[in-house]
């Protein structure tokens, strides 16, 4: 008899709380209202938070270009901007000193080849046994030296910048020439132009500096508080460019300064659309486990610490508790016992909840 009770009550209490979250409202008092409905959005995403960030290059993408040689800087052939092949002529130097080295070279070229011919006729004259092996090892050592001296020069030119093609057109014409061709070592872009024409430069001054763009990445500073929640691997939006990124590194330490810590993502789409050194707003997001739906802001209602949309069914709406999980801008992401082929009210939740409280509820 106790157990027939308590199921009779039970059942009582559950039609009472079902009627509770049930709000009888007809199309006409709907359209009175400026209720709009709309479709449940399915989402696997989280927006965890946003960040700014700044767009830089990889370190091994970028280089600096300088003067090999001490000069004076006769032409520059490119400019701010500009795209560039590797092995492009940028700038052309005028530099005495390479002069200097241009000689060195044929000197010690010269003395290889009569190296060369001794090396040849004593390596004969011990063959025929008209010489000692001494007098031939000798020899021998002799050659050996002036090749490793020709070989230096040959090596302090290509350090200098001439090409490979230049020493040996050189070795050819035996003209000298203080012009100094220099190279770009990258496909790249200039990103900055660093000497001015017809300026006097040391050796290694700063000429251009040239980078790969066809990666880039963005640091992002991440309030260190929020640090705990974003992990490797999470996606990197942003919003402006519509371009995407993915976390791949997270720092070690906080910036004194403003309490960040930074994280470094990779720019996977759009790149194209970025510029280096540019700041930006993104958004972090990651990968939620469980199915949700990204709805309005203005869709939920709040009710004593709890979160609710309304589901439209026959009689009106169902009142149905989520669980809000991110926000990203004027949408939310939320989980609950919601299905993709349900429709909630995404404008007019206030007057609903009025509804659904009464006119002594408060917001």
């Amino acid at each position: 008899m106790k157990k027939i009770l308590f199921g009779f009550l039970l059942s009582g209490a559950l039609n009472v709380y079902a009627e509770e979250m049930q709000i009888h409202i007809t199309p006409e008092q709907i359209e009175n209202l400026a209720i709009k409905i709309g479709p449940l959005a399915a989402s696997s995403e989280i927006p965890l938070l946003s960040a700014p960030a700044e767009v830089v290059v990889p370190a091994d993408r970028e280089v600096l270009l300088s003067a090999p040689q001490p000069g004076l800087l006769r032409q520059l052939y490119v400019n701010l901007g500009d795209k560039v092949k590797k092995g492009q002529v940028l700038a052309q130097i005028s530099s005495p000193e390479l002069l200097g080295l241009q000689q060195q070279f044929l000197t010690a070229r010269s003395e290889l080849n009569l190296a060369g011919l001794e090396r040849r006729r004593d390596q004969k004259l011990w063959q025929e046994g008209v010489i000692a092996e001494r007098r031939w090892q000798e020899t021998q050592a002799q050659y050996n030296s002036k090749a490793a001296i020709a070989n230096e020069s040959r090596d302090l030119l290509s350090i200098a910048g001439m090409s490979d093609a230049e020493i040996d057109q050189l070795t050819k014409t035996h003209k000298l020439d203080m012009s100094l061709l220099v190279h770009s070592p990258i496909d790249g872009v200039v990103l900055e132009r660093l000497a001015k024409l017809g300026t006097r430069l040391d050796m290694q001054a700063p000429l251009y500096r040239i980078a790969d763009l066809s990666k880039l990445w963005l640091q992002i500073n991440i309030p260190q508080e929020r640090m705990q929640a974003v992990k490797k691997g999470d996606r990197v939006k942003i919003p402006e460019f519509a371009g995407e990124a993915e976390i791949n590194l997270l720092g070690y330490s906080v910036d004194p300064d403003n309490q960040t810590v930074l994280a470094r993502a990779v720019i996977t789409g759009n790149a194209d659309k970025l510029r280096v050194g540019q700041h930006l707003n993104v958004q972090i997001i990651q990968a939620n486990p469980e199915a949700g739906f990204r709805v309005p802001n203005a869709a939920i209602a709040q009710n004593v610490g709890h979160s609710y949309v309304f589901v439209r069914n026959a009689d009106g709406f169902v009142v149905t508790e989520v669980v809000v999980v991110g926000k990203q801008g004027q949408d939310s992401l939320v989980t609950g016992p919601l299905t993709s082929d349900q429709q909630i009210a995404v404008e007019g939740a206030v007057a609903l909840k009025a509804n659904w409280l009464g006119l002594g509820g408060d917001e």
